[in-house]
This record gives structure tokens, sequence and C-alpha cells, in this order.
């Protein structure tokens, strides 16, 4: 690699680090993080990566051509000025205090400041064991690593707040995972899965330190993290930790609903996963709708009790808040501060929400007619099984008046159900309800050409299906990397028509209903 990279690492030189130098699994206490270098593997080979975040870290556009990229990102060389380290967090998992967590089989190599002056971290995520990794062997298998490269990208272009990735780099060893928890064991390939972010600070680096009554600890954390990530808050002002708290949540209600208009569902909405800046954070066992279905939940760990299911994911942000808000009680004179940051979540996502429901449907406004024809159109689309996507997409491109003819105005949505007993069975209703709701779309004070516009822009026509993400893998497994390479082009641009890969939009096939990966996921990975 020619271009060289500026290292200005804040979080290990401005906040305490372990004492202890040995990677071994252990408690680690009074320390924001402990000293860890990647484990070699055999051949580190890139797969693939993403020229818009190599171009964000500052690398030239050939870097990645240089056998030293997959060596480095493989976990198998450090650049000048990297320190490499893995962070202590704890966290609440699946509502219950799990105690210390902390960076198991994720290493930050270190924060580069790009020629803007961004600061962006770089963190391999399956590069061996570290002091927090318990009972786990540290690494990465190449699935999950598809899935996280392909979503981070993805969800960046459809504009929802998330860190991102820059390359996957297959590492050339074979990795043991029991996949459905089913004592059945396999082994399958291995993967380094680079991302980047401006920080992977969580709920749960807060959480772990007020836990063990390490007041001081906590204090350093959220002083340095207002510094470093919130430059904009006057970090000598009394009431700074109030002012960013209610930042935190603001910017949490905001990415709650981008998750929910582009029909993303998180699956392991733990307090460890999420972050203080407001972004998508840790893409494990998540999915995107198919079928519109608010229970639904990729995650076969919750298939149960549902707890992070698609309609339940804005209050489970809430509950997290609550315990982030529990963690930096400490530092807090009185809690009422910490009632107004809540109030703060609850309007703002309330407030984004409804504008946000309006655009998708295509009205000015959410009046109490457009909210109830909103209501209703969710309703019909469960219960004809209709697909998420692909029907928001067909509102936005749809032309003329809605046909007379039931059968006729229903078909005219385009292939997008996946019972065609139930598609029958609602068709009168689902009829009457385009025909109102093209009514109140054509209304004299709407200007249709302004909505429609905010339609395209806020319904895509291409998002990372999990079948999409499954052929991807199976053929990059086979040793293709093309179907990898077309998708994550093709998922650059979301709401764009791209003649010739329609393919990439279609509705989820018959064949991947209950296929593994295809349908749910276990956290295994």
């Amino acid at each position: 690699m020619k271009t060289p990279l500026a290292f200005d690492n804040r979080f290990v030189r401005e906040l305490p680090g372990d004492p202890r130098g040995t990677n071994e699994r252990r408690q680690v206490h009074g320390a924001a993080w402990s000293a860890v270098s990647p484990t070699p593997v055999a051949t580190p080979t890139l797969l693939a990566h993403a020229r818009e975040v190599a171009e964000l870290v500052g690398f030239g556009p050939d870097d990645h051509t240089s056998p030293r990229f997959a060596e480095v990102f493989g976990g198998n060389a450090l650049l000048t000025g990297m320190q490499p380290y893995a962070a202590c967090y704890g966290g609440h998992q699946f509502g219950h205090w799990a105690g210390q967590l902390g960076d198991g089989r994720a290493i930050s190599l270190g924060e580069v400041v790009n020629a803007r002056g961004e600061r962006w971290e770089l963190q391999l995520k399956g590069a061996g064991p570290t002091p927090y990794s318990r009972t786990a062997d540290g690494r990465a298998v190449l699935r999950s690593s598809i899935r996280e490269f392909l979503c981070s990208e993805a969800m960046h272009h459809l504009g929802v707040p998330t860190t991102r990735a820059l390359s996957v780099v297959h590492t050339g060893e074979p990795v043991m995972r029991d996949m459905f928890y089913d004592g059945n064991p396999q082994m399958e390939p291995g993967a380094v899965v680079c991302r980047v972010a401006p920080s992977f600070i969580r709920f749960g680096n807060f959480e772990i330190a007020t836990a063990r009554g390490d007041e001081t600890l906590l204090r350093q954390l959220a002083d340095f993290t207002i510094a470093r990530d919130f430059p904009h808050i006057d970090a000598a002002a009394p009431a700074r930790y109030a002012q960013w708290f209610r930042e935190v949540c603001a910017r949490t209600a905001s990415m709650l609903v981008q998750w929910m208009r582009v029909g993303f569902v998180h699956g392991v909405m733990n307090t460890d996963n999420m972050s203080v800046l407001g972004l998508t954070i840790d893409y494990g066992p998540y999915g995107f709708l198919d079928d519109f279905d608010p229970h639904w939940t990729p995650n076969t760990t919750d298939a149960g009790g549902r707890r992070y299911r698609y309609a339940n994911q804005p209050a489970i942000a809430q509950w997290n808040l609550e315990r982030f808000a529990d963690a930096l009680r400490p530092l807090f004179a009185d809690i009422e501060p910490l009632k107004d940051g809540l109030g703060a979540y609850v309007d703002r996502f309330n407030a984004e929400y409804r504008a946000m429901l309006a655009t998708k449907f295509g009205f000015p406004d959410f009046s109490a007619t457009h909210e109830a024809l909103a209501q209703e159109g969710l309703g019909l689309l469960t219960d004809v099984e209709g697909d998420h996507t692909l029907f928001f997409r067909a509102l936005t491109e749809w032309q003329g008046e809605v046909p007379q003819d039931d059968a006729a105005a229903v078909t005219a949505l385009g292939d997008m159900f996946y019972d065609a007993a139930k598609r029958d069975a609602q068709t009168p209703a689902m009829a009457a309800w385009l025909r109102r709701w093209h009514a109140a779309r054509h209304a004299p004070s709407v200007d249709v050409a302004a909505t429609q516009a905010a339609m395209t822009r806020a319904n895509p026509r291409f998002i990372p299906r999990n079948y999409l993400a499954q052929q991807a893998i199976d053929a990059a497994t086979a040793g293709d990397a093309s179907v990898l390479h077309d998708l994550l082009d093709t998922l650059r641009r979301p709401y764009d028509a791209q003649p010739g890969r329609e393919a990439f939009a279609a509705k989820r096939p018959d064949w991947a209903r209950h296929k593994a990966g295809c349908s749910m996921l276990s956290c295994s990975s």
C-alpha cells in the first residue's frame, strides 16, 4: 500500500487501560480497554471492499490491490500508528443484566484522521480472541462477515445512520460453529470484516462502570465521549451531561424511525449493541421485512418471546435508553434531566415517525384522515401477506386512476403477494382502500409531483434481503465473489431503477421461505 494513514488514537491515550498485558479471558476492572493484537491467519485473501469507505479512510484507489491490504485487514500485519485493543463493556441481553461482555472478537486497530479532519475508527471483527472472549474463539465465519459487510454499506446508501464496512478478508482457515445450536457443529470458512465508524462506544461501556461502582471511570468515559465525539457540546459546562444524554436520546429516535421506514429488524437490540452516536451497530441475526409482519423477528434465539420483533423496536430502544440513564445516574444531582432526555426520545420518535409514514404513503401531512388511511393500509398489507418494500414502491410508481374492477386494481400492485388465497380474500377491501388512498393523494391541495418525489426518496426498490445475501454467501463459499460484488454495486443505488438488475428487487422466492439464512437466523457467527 502506497498511501500512509494518520493515526490519532485518543481512546487508548486518554482512557485508562488494562494493566495486565496477557491475552487471557478474565474480568477487567478499572479499565476501558485491553491491549491485544490480532491473531494471524493462514492465507488472508481480500474477498470484497467498499471503495467509498476506502476513500473515506484515506486510502488511494489502488491500495486494496496490494497483498499488504489483505494482511492488515485479515489480522496478519499492522500499519505504522496502529495500537490494537479490545474495549471493556457490559450490557443487558434480552432484558437481563449480563455483566462484563466486551469486545470478544472485535479488535480496534486505531483511529484514522483523514484529510478532511474526520475521525474513523478501524475495527476488525473475527481477528482472534481477546480478554473478553469468555469461552469463544474470537473468530467469525464467512456467512456472517459477508452479511455484516453488505448490510453496513446497504444501510448507509439507504440513508440509515450506521457504522460502515471497509472489507471482507477470507482467512483460509475453517471455524467450527453450531449454526442452529442443536448439537451439530460444522466447520465453516472463516473471515474477518473491517468495520469503520467515528466511534464504537456503546451504552454498555457506561453500564459496566456503574455496575461495578466505578464512578471515576464512568466520569472519565462520559467526559471523553463528549470531548471527542460531541465537540459541539461545551465540555466545561455544568449541564454538559444533560445536553449529551438528550442528544443521544434524540439520535436514537431518529435511527429507529429510519429502521422502521426501510423494514429493518436488528434482531438483537441488547444494550451492548446500542451506539451512543445513534448508529446502527453490530449486524448479527438481522433481517428486512419481506411480507409485512409487525411481529416478525429474524433471530431464532428470540423466536419464543419475540422481544426484538419489528413493531417492538421503538419500545425496546426506549427501554435501553432507560438502562443507559440508570448507568449515568451518578453523574446527576437529580433525575429531571434524565427524564427530560427520555421524553425527548418519545417526542422525537413520534414526530419523525408520523412524518415518515406520511412521506411513504405520499401524503403532504399526517392529518387524521391520512393517519387512518395509513393504518388501514398497513393492516391490509399484513392480512394479504404482501411484500413491504414492493408495496410501497408500487404506490410510489402508481400511474393513472385505480381500475374500477377490484381484481385489476390489486393486480396493478404487481408481484408482491406471498399467499394467493389471502390476496383473493382481501381483494375487495384492498381495491377499496386503493381508491381512497388515490383520492387522498390527488386532493386539490396536494402537490402530487412533490409528494411523489419524496416517496421515491423514502421507498427503496432494492434492499439486502436475506435470500440475496445467502446467494452471495453460497457463491463466495464456492469461490465465486462476483455475486457479492454485483449485489454490493446494486445496493449502492437502492432508489434507482437500474435496468437489468430487476432480479435483485424481486420478492423472496418460495424456496427461501424456510431455508437457513433466508428466513430466520441464529446468533451463531
